[in-house]
């Protein structure tokens, strides 16, 4: 089933309200640290907090701490938790609607309280959907980040798949960010832009940096990477919207694992400038926004996808920049599309 997480933000807190979610945050931790050198942490319950402390605390969140602390504590390599948020089961966070104003409520060191959360458009009908039972509501989870309070709240729910076979490749690379292949019809996402507006970035916090400006460096770089993220999201909208239009059943992409080394751009330049392109996350958004409409996600090993023709005959040669010209039968192709095409025949296998 596919999930994603709703990040919401409480409204307004009180200086009263920012300093109790910051003591459980600290109570937490400590607990947690505590119950991870606990030789029955296994067997723990609720009930074990008792022996840590005799202040109040909420029990919804120290049986979600257990949950964390048993998955955490064989990967866990470090002997202490740096922090630990607190989070809240289905039972014990609820989401009300008040007019236009949504509220969450959750227990706290005193009473139980409901707070106003700030919504964003999209995120309205999914806090509908979870209102009237229509999604799966998980743990939600109470973080500070930039002096703000969130609620992380992750949904599930049932998406029937698509009954259609027809796929659909996407190759990455920095002259074209992706190209999507279906059928005979295509999809490019042209670097040149993104690239000149990265160059741009970067030219302007190196005059920051002569200035020895260190804060507006920091800001700059915040607001190239929520640039980047919305390219991604825009990409990733189109690529889906568009494999949907032509009944696509299954979308496949290449393995990212080593695409920083395996793509090159004439432009030395506009290589430096999208090498550190966001791949894996343009791939993530792909897959999620996929799975969301019951089209299936599939990673294939991308090796020889650019230097095999249609007929078989694979080369080297056959490639030269942005053309395919097969040396065998003479087939020509835009050299992105044809290893799209590739990639969606998945002629190299499937990713382990």
């Amino acid at each position: 089933m596919p999930t994603i997480t709703l990040r919401l933000e409480l409204l307004k807190p009180t200086q009263t309200k920012q300093q109790m979610y910051q003591r459980m945050t600290e109570i937490n931790t400590q607990f947690a640290n505590w119950l991870l050198l606990h030789p029955e942490v296994n067997q723990a319950t609720s009930k074990i907090f008792k022996a840590f402390s005799d202040q109040s605390f909420p029990s919804a969140v120290v049986n979600q701490t257990i949950r964390e602390v048993k998955s955490q504590k064989k990967k866990q390599r470090a002997k202490t938790f740096r922090k630990i948020w607190c989070c809240f089961n289905n039972q014990n966070l609820k989401i009300e609607k008040h007019s236009e104003h949504y509220t969450v409520s959750f227990p706290t060191l005193g009473k139980r309280i409901g707070v106003p959360v700030i919504t964003r458009p999209f995120q309205v009908a999914w806090l509908d959907k979870i209102i009237d039972g229509n999604v799966k509501q998980g743990a939600g989870k109470l973080y500070q980040k930039k002096k703000k309070w969130y609620l992380a709240i992750p949904i599930t729910w049932h998406v029937e798949s698509s009954q259609d076979e027809k796929m659909m490749g996407i190759d990455l690379g920095l002259r074209y960010l992706a190209v999507a292949s279906v059928g005979t019809k295509s999809l490019f996402f042209k670097g040149t832009q993104v690239a000149y507006s990265r160059r741009r970035y970067a030219s302007r916090r190196r005059k920051l940096g002569k200035a020895k400006k260190l804060q507006a460096i920091k800001k700059s770089k915040n607001k190239e990477s929520r640039w980047m993220k919305d390219q991604n999201h825009k990409m990733s909208r189109q690529i889906v919207n568009h494999a949907r239009t032509n009944g696509v059943g299954v979308i496949r992409m290449e393995d990212l694992t080593d695409i920083r080394n395996t793509a090159k751009s004439r432009k030395k330049d506009q290589g430096r400038s999208l090498h550190a392109w966001s791949f894996y996350q343009l791939k993530q958004f792909i897959k999620y926004k996929a799975e969301m409409v019951g089209i299936r996600f599939e990673e294939v090993k991308a090796e020889y996808t650019s230097q095999t023709c249609k007929c078989g005959h694979r080369e080297k040669s056959n490639r030269k920049g942005l053309r395919f010209k097969c040396k065998q039968c003479g087939y020509i192709c835009h050299a992105d599309l044809n290893g799209a095409i590739n990639i969606g025949k998945a002629i190299s296998g499937f990713a382990a």
